[in-house]
């Protein structure tokens, strides 16, 4: 029934549209409570998105050996020589201004301004043959977050947003969060609905007033308010479901999305996953109050909470110039942040559930440059791994003696994809649906590398 035919007065509807038009600006400026930039989604894009789920059933799923995964992503390329793959016994312009330490895997070495990481190293497993043929940024970005090769016809979904896809979320907790926000295109949901998209965090876990905007209410608004705003709507929205028959089911989802946004919003355990202030001093110091500590930390309190994919970004290792410098400058907070990490999840029993990922893009040049820097090196690189169902204290795969290329063991990144979902207890030969109804393999070149394994 249309307003032209309902028997109640025109006045009566002119005060229903004036109630439900204030309703709306109310409600829009209450859910949009900070933007978290322009990547990542607020509050409101989030939960828009996760209305009427409806997942794959996941058949033939390998057993899981690990339930969350911290993916520590490097942007710019970091350095093997100067950190993972050390080469003390090459000539100076190979070698760099670097020496190396003995670590707690027998007969490793690090680069030098990694004592701390060396010291944990038995709990590692070092991966020295990452191989992929892209030596632009953004190319090179798309690998290590989708597990592809880019395409011109499609964006592939990040590793986060098909975690999410395949397992849902936790307790209340969204299934996948990018810490501080989503870093890249590549980490966002590809072709899958922006459902799938990151919770962006959208401030810096280590500024001293680090909160989360979209779990915020503003300033005025109690839970005794926000409770007369929830039946404020549903008395506007029942008025309109009665006036408007078509539509229906748009209401209907609509509905499930504002219940969804506030109980997160209102939510203890949402509000205590994130609260950074919440963790005792000591710890946070052992980590280090900087961004790569006060982000780790907060990825394993998401981990620990219930989140199933936190995704973090720390730092610029793209050093074309001056690149002793730029380590001397990075390392230290990462080698205290990382280190204080891998002890703090096996201290709460939580690492051999969780799969610990540090990435780049690619690596850098054999040979220092002429302005004392390394450029882009894809053809052979080192990442680093840990818990969740990997081998211990273990390196895989060797670059040659001057790291030009791979000596043993290439692992390229669709094994090394299908590995990270193999352990997760998905099927990595499951084919999602892209637009068009293309069924496309989670990962079409690629399978599970049992050396990895513990």
């Amino acid at each position: 029934m249309t307003p032209h035919t309902d028997p109640r007065s025109h006045s009566d509807h002119h005060r229903a549209h004036r109630l439900g038009a204030a309703f709306d600006a109310s409600r829009r400026s209450f859910l949009r409570v900070g933007m978290v930039g322009a990547l990542g989604l607020t509050l409101d894009g989030y939960l828009r998105r996760v209305v009427a789920r409806a997942d794959e059933p996941r058949t033939g799923a390998p057993p899981a050996k690990a339930d969350g995964v911290i993916h520590i992503f490097l942007p710019g390329g970091m350095s093997a020589q100067e950190t993972f793959d050390p080469k003390p016994y090459a000539p100076f312009e190979y070698k760099g201004d670097f020496n190396s330490i003995a670590t707690k895997i027998t007969g490793e070495r690090m680069g030098e301004l990694l004592p701390l990481t060396a010291q944990i190293a038995d709990r590692l497993l070092i991966v020295r043959s990452m191989t992929h043929g892209e030596a632009a940024h953004e190319r090179g970005t798309h690998n290590m977050f989708t597990g592809y090769r880019p395409s011109p016809a499609l964006l592939y979904p990040s590793i986060g947003s098909v975690v999410g896809h395949q397992l849902g979320g936790r307790r209340g907790l969204p299934p996948y969060v990018c810490v501080p926000t989503q870093p890249n295109l590549y980490a966002g949901s590809g072709y899958l609905s922006t459902e799938h998209a990151p919770f962006a965090v959208g401030d810096e876990p280590e500024k001293p007033q680090f909160q989360v905007k979209d779990l915020a209410t503003p300033a005025g608004i109690d839970a005794a308010r926000l409770d007369r705003r929830r039946g404020l709507r549903a008395l506007v929205d029942e008025h309109f479901a009665a006036l408007e028959k078509t539509g229906e089911d748009e209401l209907a989802a609509m509905d499930a999305f504002y219940a969804k946004a506030y109980a997160l919003i209102g939510s203890p355990e949402a509000r205590a996953a994130f609260d950074l202030a919440a963790e005792p001093a000591a710890l946070r110091d052992r980590y280090g109050r900087h961004a790569a500590g006060q982000r780790m930390i907060l990825a394993r309190r998401l981990i620990e909470a219930g989140v199933r994919f936190v995704s973090l970004s720390f730092g610029g290792w793209d050093m074309h110039d001056k690149i002793t410098d730029g380590m001397r400058a990075q390392l230290p907070p990462f080698d205290q942040a990382f280190s204080a990490l891998i002890a703090d999840l096996e201290q709460r029993g939580l690492l051999d559930r969780t799969l610990v990922l540090v990435t780049t893009e690619f690596g850098r040049t054999p040979k220092l440059n002429a302005t004392g820097g390394r450029d882009h090196w894809p053809k052979v690189y080192s990442i680093a791994m840990a818990g969740g169902g990997l081998a211990r204290g273990k390196v895989y795969g060797a670059s040659d003696a001057t790291a030009t290329d791979v000596e043993t063991d290439p692992l390229e990144v669709g094994d090394w994809a299908a590995t990270i979902y193999h352990l997760l207890g998905i099927d990595h030969t499951v084919r999602l649906l892209a637009p068009g109804d293309r069924p496309i393999d989670i990962v079409r070149d690629g399978s599970p590398r049992t050396q990895l394994l513990a």
